[in-house]
């Protein structure tokens, strides 16, 4: 019996050892961290071995293949270990793409991948199609795999879970922009970054798609590098240049497979940023042979993503913004274009390489101050004190949301875009905006 070992328990592990235990392997789950309690049951109810808080190397080693939780390092010393002795790692969604064999529509980007996937899986659904929503948002795809059947399903996929997929294939496959993101995982080198969003694209044929933004100046470039087999569909935010989707002069364009059109103002969606995320669904339902009516429906009734420029109230006149999902500089650029306010802006957390220059000129437009909310702060304070704005730092939101209102002024904005990962001081970039909202809220 082969035996199959996972690194890591959280919903990608946990969902991998099911769908192996179901599939007959033999199953042992690691994981260096505690479990959380709801896995440890799952784990349990299925009768699959686990251990936590260390990896027991005897009984990882020997293992016939590994399926590696996307939040663990290639630099861990057990993957070194594994690497070494040549045992093939692979990711939760290869294990799970070789047991369905419904349609993958599968997208990545440094932004917009979120509110990307889940529009299109709300377009879908909507239409009465057979649909899951799997991969770094919704339940681990495995475990809907073993578990349930779907016709379709619509995958967020990170740079991490590109990096070991291997003969998995995306029938539709959407890229919506490569920005500096994660470097900190990929030796600070960006080509590397960029080589692992492009795997997006591996194994395509001829009856595949591959949507993506056309005015990207990286992923031109690489195209320039490839031979696609696959049909391709590049957007734009305007007519031309070989653009097939487009918003030109107030109107939402598709010209293939067959036209579309419908009024700009109609999209549910607001912001240049989700312009784009709206043309990307738009071509991938048309694709998947969504009608003329579900499409404009499912575009003009969507909600949008929580942490993604989320209203969190308004306070005498001050209006709170939580962006938490903003964990790169341009996710903030984004969400500064779109501010029509005064602007005290929330930077800080974890930074992964980030080159702030690229927002110098909006928060010098834009922002009337910055608060800076981190245990490392030094790299902010190199960046924006000549900017001459009133800067504080805190290190916990209960003061950050404190020190906003107090620098902001009725009619103004306070937008937590932080352009960090969270793991300094909150769980996650959840944890980090649902904390927002409820110091908002007492505010």
């Amino acid at each position: 019996m082969k035996r199959i070992v996972i690194l890591g328990a959280g919903e990608s592990g946990a969902g991998a050892a099911v769908l192996a235990k179901v599939k007959g392997f033999d199953v042992f789950v690691s994981d260096k961290s505690a479990i959380k309690d709801n896995y440890k049951k799952q784990l349990d109810d299925y009768q699959i071995p686990w251990e936590e808080g260390d990896h027991t190397l005897e009984k990882v080693l020997n293992a016939d293949e590994v399926i590696k939780s996307p939040g663990i390092p290639d630099k861990a010393p057990v993957i070194q270990q594994l690497k070494a002795q040549g045992t093939p790692i692979i990711s939760e969604i290869e294990f799970a793409g070789r047991y369905t064999d419904a349609k993958m529509i599968c997208i990545t980007g440094s932004n917009g991948k979120t509110t990307t996937t889940s529009l299109i899986f709300h377009i879908l659904k909507n239409a009465g199609y057979n649909v899951g929503l799997a991969g770094n948002i919704g339940r681990s795809l495995a475990l809907q795999v073993a578990t349930e059947h779907f016709d379709y399903y619509v995958i967020e996929l990170s740079s991490f879970q590109l990096d070991n997929m291997y003969e998995f294939k995306a029938d539709l496959a959407i890229l919506m922009n490569i920005t500096p993101d994660h470097l900190d995982r990929y030796d600070f080198k960006m080509q590397n970054y960029v080589d692992a969003k492009m795997r997006i694209t591996q194994n395509q044929t001829e009856q595949d798609a591959f949507i993506f933004w056309n005015d990207d100046p990286i992923v031109s470039e690489e195209l320039k590098k490839y031979n696609l087999k696959a049909q391709l569909f590049p957007f734009s935010e305007f007519k031309g240049n070989g653009a097939i989707a487009y918003a030109d002069k107030g109107q939402y364009t598709i010209e293939a497979p067959t036209p579309f059109n419908m009024e700009q103002d109609a999209l549910s969606l607001r912001g240049k940023h989700n312009l784009y995320n709206s043309l990307a669904a738009g071509i991938t339902a048309h694709l998947a042979g969504i009608s003329d009516e579900d499409l404009r429906k499912g575009l003009s009734s969507f909600a949008g993503v929580e942490h993604r420029l989320e209203k969190a109230g308004t306070i005498r006149n001050v209006e709170f913004i939580n962006d938490s999902k903003a964990t790169n500089v341009n996710a903030c650029w984004y969400a500064l274009e779109s501010m029509t306010k005064p602007t005290v802006l929330i930077l800080g957390g974890i930074d992964k390489g980030n080159d702030y220059s690229e927002i110098y000129d909006l928060v010098r437009e834009k922002c009337i101050g910055l608060v800076f909310l981190g245990v490392d702060n030094k790299k902010l304070h190199e960046n924006f004190d000549s900017f001459g704005l009133p800067i504080a730092d805190v290190t916990s939101m209960k003061d950050c949301v404190k020190e906003c209102f107090a620098m902001a002024r009725p009619g103004a904005a306070v937008l937590l875009s932080p352009c960090c990962a969270s793991f300094d001081l909150f769980k996650n970039m959840e944890d980090r905006g649902e904390q927002f909202k409820q110091f908002v809220k007492e505010l």
